[in-house]
């Protein structure tokens, strides 16, 4: 009951997943041992950038982990991780200066962030119960539960496919950002394009991922239903 043709294309897709989680860390992984030609922190670069945008108010924090770099809407701050607030390799001003392009992008209300941010809650709930409603429907052979838990993972589908633009958008506005202030030179283009291009390919497989297994619930509830 479970296995549908379109298990094939979402198979290749958690491959393509996989493959991107690996490009961001190894491209992190060779660009953390290249030091920029700045010479500053990825803590350093995020302040100068914030307040050259006006941005005062918006700290920069250190958070522990790898690779946990976000910039938190709520608190209106941005935290950087341990091999990116203190280093001055490529890899960490690139991260530092994507973070900054979401604060950016929250003081212009930027719309996909918008709606993504509006979105949040309701995603927050369809997100735990639709794969409930989805498992208890194929047990139960309920197209009612079906139908219900495929509305709920659509709420799903949706968020990730409005942060694909604000996660490409952030980057765009990193890379343009750093090289009008001088951050970078025109050599140094290529490896934060990788560091920033990798990380953004991990958002369109795990969308691309959702939207095929959204495709296929739909199929199975429009088969039963002309059953």
């Amino acid at each position: 009951m479970f296995f549908h043709p379109l298990d094939f294309l979402i198979i290749i897709a958690f491959g393509l997943s996989l493959w991107a989680q690996f490009r961001v860390k190894g491209n992190f992984k060779k660009y953390a041992g290249v030091y920029a030609s700045s010479g500053l922190t990825g803590a350093e670069i995020a302040r100068n950038l914030l307040d050259q945008n006006g941005l005062y108010d918006v700290p920069v924090e250190h958070i522990r982990g790898s690779l946990t770099d976000h910039y938190d809407p709520m608190r209106k701050t941005v935290r950087l991780s341990d091999s990116v607030y203190g280093s001055q390799s490529i890899a960490a001003v690139s991260v530092a200066a994507h973070e900054v392009g979401h604060a950016i992008q929250h003081s212009e209300a930027y719309g996909a962030l918008v709606l993504r941010h509006k979105m949040f809650p309701i995603v927050n709930f369809t997100s735990g119960i639709a794969p409930f409603l989805l498992l208890g429907g194929f047990l139960l052979g309920s197209l009612n539960l079906i139908g219900l838990g495929i509305i709920f993972f659509s709420a799903v589908v949706a968020f990730q496919l409005v942060t694909l633009p604000v996660e490409f958008n952030a980057s765009s506005r990193a890379k343009q950002l750093m090289i009008s202030e001088g951050y970078i030179t025109n050599a140094e283009e290529r490896g934060v394009s990788k560091v920033l291009n990798a990380a953004a390919l991990t958002y369109v497989a795990a969308a691309l991922i959702s939207l095929l297994q959204l495709f296929k619930f739909i199929a199975i509830f429009s088969q039963g239903n002309r059953e």
